[in-house]
């Protein structure tokens, strides 16, 4: 299971990953994982704004390990994380990504039953954003949460995104 850190510090450098699903981009400070961007995630004009105040870097140690852990991932030689990273949204949004890092790889886990975990089935809603708003894809699994019926809905990284990462679970 990947390791969630207390680090106070702010990322600093951006480091690109050529990935299956297209550039990624790693964020970090010097101590932890702080976020995976999606290729189209720059596109954003609040996404760019904070994007600018970082440093590139082609050999930061929590960007190269990440970079390795992700491309062992994509050749399915590796199921689980063990990267430092960090959790930074509302305390709702702690919780819910909290029940992400317990869905085992190759299990699914309905948005639903998600909520009902986090105190009701009426919160269904507030999961799927905050699910939305995970920074660490892939490896806070998101991708693993389906639709009641067991349908691809709602994801960051689009639902083409979203298969590929099931297929690669062996899921679908």
């Amino acid at each position: 299971m990947p390791k969630t850190t207390t680090d106070i510090s702010e990322p600093r450098v951006y480091q690109y990953l050529a990935s299956p699903l297209g550039k990624l981009t790693l964020i970090a400070s010097d101590s932890a994982l702080h976020s995976i961007l999606w290729p189209d995630v720059l596109q954003t004009s609040k996404a760019k704004k904070n994007f600018l105040a970082l440093e590139p870097s082609k050999n930061h140690p929590v960007c190269l390990q990440t970079a390795l852990q992700l491309n062992q991932y994509f050749r399915s030689e590796r199921k689980s994380f063990d990267i430092p990273f960090v959790l930074k949204g509302t305390a709702f949004q702690k919780e819910v990504w909290k029940v992400l890092l317990d869905i085992p790889y190759g299990c699914t886990l309905s948005y639903q039953e998600q909520a009902v975990r986090l105190g009701g089935k009426e919160k269904v809603r507030a999961v799927g954003r905050a699910n939305g708003a995970n920074p660490i894809p892939i490896i806070v699994p998101c991708h693993r949460v389906l639709g009641k019926s067991g349908a691809l809905t709602g994801f960051a990284g689009g639902l083409e995104t979203k298969s590929y990462l099931l297929e690669l679970e062996s899921i679908q």
